[in-house]
C-alpha cells in the first residue's frame, strides 16, 4: 500500500525472556501485562472485546459513535492523530470521518500484528498517509519525521491506562505530554468504580476467553524460550482488589510444579500465583487530579448513563 510506511523500532528494552527470569525469580512472582500481546495474544484480546460482560470496549463504542462530532468540535480537525497500543485499529474508526486527521500513527509491540492490521487499514483509508510504528509505547512515544507538523491528539481506548499502577500512569502522561506538545490533546477512555460483582463478571467471561489469554502467557514460555511447563498446571484467576481499587489477573499453579528453561529452575507450590495484570480504576476526581499533574487541563468528559465507562478530552497546558 502506498499510504502506509512502517518504522519498527525493534523494541527491547527488557525482552520477554528477561522478564520471565525477572519475574519468577521474585518472592512475589510476576511478569509485566505487555508481554501479553504477541501475536496470539493481541488476537484473543480482540476476541475479549467482543464478549458481554467485558464493558469498557461496548460501552467506549457507543459512547464515541454518539460523541464523534462533538468530540471534533472541540478538538477541531485536521490534526495528527496517534494511538498508541492500536491492536486491530477498531475504536479509532468512531472519530475518524468526523476528525479527517492529516496522518494516522498507529502503534503496537507486536510487529507482525501491527504490520498486518495497518496493511488493512490503510487499505480501507487510502486517502490517508498511516504510519506503523512498532515500539513499547510504556518507555517511548516516537513520532517518524516524516508525519507532517500540525497539532497532535493522542487517542488511548479501552482503559489502557488501568495497566499501569499509579506511579506508572502518572509517568505515561507525562509521556504523552511531552509527545502532544503545548498545542496537543488527549482523548482517553478511563475505567470507573463500580460494584465487585460487575468488574469480577468482566474478567471471567463465560466464554473463558480471558482465561485462555492468561494462560497464552504459558504457552509463550513454552514456545518461545523452550520452557518445560505444562500449561494445564495452571488455572486463571481474576478478582477486584477494592482497596487498592484495581481488577488482579493472576495464573495460579493447580500443583507444587518446577519450571525449567536454558539453565534456570523455578519451584512453584501448589496455589501459588504468577501476577499478570492489574486494572486500576479511577473516579473523576481521581483521573482529573493525576492529568493535571502532569499538565494537562480537561476540556471536557462524559460518562455512560450507567456509570461504567468515562471519556476525557484533555488539553496540554
Amino acid at each position: 500500500m502506498e499510504n502506509v510506511t512502517f518504522h519498527n523500532h525493534k523494541p527491547t528494552t527488557f525482552s520477554f525472556r528477561d522478564a520471565v527470569i525477572d519475574g519468577l525469580s521474585r518472592k512475589r512472582k510476576s511478569i509485566p501485562p505487555k508481554f501479553f500481546y504477541d501475536e496470539r495474544g493481541s488476537k484473543l484480546f480482540d476476541r475479549i472485546c467482543e464478549q458481554p460482560e467485558y464493558y469498557p470496549p461496548l460501552v467506549e463504542r457507543r459512547m464515541l459513535s454518539g460523541l464523534a462530532e462533538e468530540i471534533v468540535s472541540l478538538t477541531g480537525a485536521g490534526r495528527v492523530l496517534i494511538e498508541p497500543g492500536s491492536g486491530n485499529t477498531e475504536k479509532v474508526r468512531f472519530i475518524l470521518d468526523a476528525l479527517q486527521p492529516v496522518a494516522f500513527v498507529t502503534m503496537d509491540i507486536s510487529f507482525d500484528y501491527l504490520k498486518s492490521a495497518a496493511t488493512d487499514f490503510a487499505e480501507e483509508f487510502p486517502w490517508l498517509p498511516v504510519h506503523a510504528v512498532c515500539v513499547d509505547f510504556t518507555h517511548s512515544l516516537p513520532i517518524p519525521d516524516i508525519v507532517p507538523n500540525g497539532p497532535r491528539l493522542l487517542f488511548f481506548p479501552v482503559s489502557s491506562l488501568g495497566n499501569f499502577n499509579r506511579i506508572e500512569a502518572k509517568n505515561f502522561l507525562d509521556l504523552v505530554r511531552d509527545t502532544v506538545k503545548d498545542d496537543g490533546m488527549l482523548l482517553i477512555g478511563v475505567d470507573t468504580k463500580k460494584s465487585a460483582s460487575l468488574l469480577n463478571a468482566a474478567y471471567n467471561d463465560a466464554a473463558g476467553i480471558t482465561a485462555e489469554f492468561n494462560l497464552n502467557l504459558v504457552h509463550r514460555m513454552r514456545r518461545e524460550l523452550n520452557m518445560e511447563c505444562d500449561p494445564e498446571a495452571f488455572e486463571h484467576r481474576a478478582f477486584y482488589n477494592s482497596t487498592a481499587g484495581r481488577i488482579e489477573m493472576h495464573l495460579v499453579s493447580r500443583q507444587q510444579q518446577t519450571l525449567r528453561f536454558n539453565g534456570h529452575r523455578f519451584d512453584l507450590e501448589a496455589g501459588e500465583s504468577l501476577h499478570t495484570e492489574n486494572s486500576y480504576k479511577y473516579t473523576s476526581e481521581e483521573f482529573i487530579s493525576m492529568a493535571s499533574n502532569s499538565g494537562f487541563r480537561e476540556i471536557r468528559h462524559w460518562v455512560d448513563c450507567d456509570g461504567l465507562f468515562a471519556i476525557y478530552l484533555l488539553q496540554a497546558c
